[in-house]
C-alpha cells in the first residue's frame, strides 16, 4: 500500500514511516525537509499549509496518515497553530475527497480531549485550542462518511531526538544535565505511550476492516514523578524538586512578558501550568481490541530511552 505520511520527518512521524516500511508498505514522506531526513520510501518536500502541495503529494496514494502538527507551547504568531493544526487537516481531507482515498488516519492529541478530572476540554494554549478544533473537524469528517480513523496518543515517549514532540526525552535530558528546575504537578497522572507502540497502531489503523472513529493510544497511567523515580533507580540521579503552582504561574507570567518583548520562546507559560494541574490518564482498551495495540510498560520504555542515551 502506498501511504502518504504528512509530518513524516517528525518524532512520531518518522517512527510511523519506519513501521510502514517494515510491514511492507511504501511510505511517501511529506514534510518541509523530507529529503534531508534519510527515511525509507519517497521524500516529498512540502508544507501542509500549502493545499496544492498536499494534493499533489496525495495523488496516486492508497491511504494517508496525517501526523503533521505544530507541537509547541508558544509561537510568536498564534495563527500559525490554526494554519498548521486545523488548516493542515482540512487540506488533507480535501485531498482525500478529491482522489477518493479509502483510508485516512489522523494523529490527534490527548490534550484535544477533556482531562480525566473534568468534563470540559481545555484551551490553555494555542496548541491545545487548535488540536481541540481539529478533533471537531475530524469527527465531522467521520460523520460525513469519510473513511477516517482518529488516533489519540497519550504522552509519546521513547528513544529519539529530544524535540518538542518528545517531551519526556527533553525533560530527561534536562534533568540528567542539571537543567530541569523542577516538576509542576508532580503527582498528576499522565498516560505514557511508547513511540513504537503508537507508530504500530497507526499502521494497524490502515486495515480496511478497522471501523472509523476515535481510538485512544495511552499506556501506563502514572504520576509525572514516576518517570524520575525510574531514572533514579537506573542512574542514581536525585529526584527533581516540586514547584508549587503559584510560583509556576508567576514564572509563566514573567516568561510570557519576556517572550513578547524578545520574540524568544518562554521556558514556561501560564497555559502549561494550567494543563499540568489536571489528570490526563486514559484507557486504551478499545484500541487493544480493535488495533492489537501493544502497551510497553513504562519501566521498560524508560530503560530503552536511557539506554539509547548512553
Amino acid at each position: 500500500m502506498r501511504v502518504l505520511v504528512t509530518g513524516g520527518s517528525g518524532y512520531l512521524g518518522s517512527a510511523i514511516v519506519k513501521a510502514l516500511a517494515t510491514r511492507g508498505h511504501e511510505p511517501i514522506v511529506f514534510a518541509r525537509h523530507a529529503s534531508a531526513a534519510g527515511l525509507p520510501g519517497r521524500a516529498v518536500d512540502g508544507n501542509v499549509r500549502d493545499r496544492m502541495a498536499v494534493r499533489r503529494a496525495a495523488e496516486g496514494v492508497d491511504a494517508i496518515v496525517h501526523a503533521a502538527a505544530l507541537v509547541s507551547a508558544w509561537h510568536p504568531q498564534p495563527s500559525t497553530f490554526d494554519d498548521v493544526n486545523v488548516g493542515g487537516l482540512e487540506a488533507t481531507l480535501d485531498a482525500a475527497r478529491a482522489f477518493g482515498i479509502r483510508r485516512i488516519v489522523y494523529t490527534s492529541s490527548f490534550l484535544a480531549r477533556p482531562p480525566a478530572d473534568s468534563p470540559v476540554a481545555l484551551a490553555a494554549n494555542d496548541y491545545q485550542r487548535t488540536k481541540s478544533r481539529a478533533r471537531e473537524v475530524a469527527h465531522a469528517a467521520i460523520d460525513e462518511g469519510l473513511p477516517l480513523v482518529s488516533l489519540v496518543p497519550g504522552v509519546v515517549y521513547g528513544p529519539g531526538e529530544a524535540t518538542e514532540g518528545n517531551l519526556i526525552g527533553r525533560m530527561v535530558a534536562d534533568h540528567l544535565a542539571g537543567r530541569l528546575p523542577g516538576l509542576i504537578g508532580a503527582e498528576r497522572c499522565w498516560s505514557y505511550a511508547y513511540v513504537n507502540d503508537v507508530a504500530e497502531a497507526h499502521v494497524s489503523a490502515l486495515t480496511p476492516g478497522v471501523p472509523t472513529g476515535e481510538y485512544l493510544l495511552g499506556g501506563d497511567n502514572a504520576p509525572q514523578m514516576r518517570v524520575f523515580e525510574i531514572i533514579r533507580d537506573e542512574t542514581g540521579a536525585a529526584l527533581p524538586w516540586r514547584i508549587p503552582y503559584a510560583l509556576a504561574t508567576a514564572m509563566g507570567w514573567v516568561e510570557e512578558m519576556r517572550a513578547g518583548l524578545t520574540g524568544r520562546p518562554p521556558a514556561i507559560t501560564r497555559g502549561i501550568v494550567e494543563i499540568l494541574r489536571h489528570d490526563w490518564s486514559m484507557s486504551s482498551t478499545r484500541s487493544v481490541e480493535a488495533l492489537n495495540y501493544r502497551i510497553t510498560p513504562l519501566e521498560t520504555g524508560m530503560r530503552a530511552l536511557l539506554s539509547a542515551r548512553s
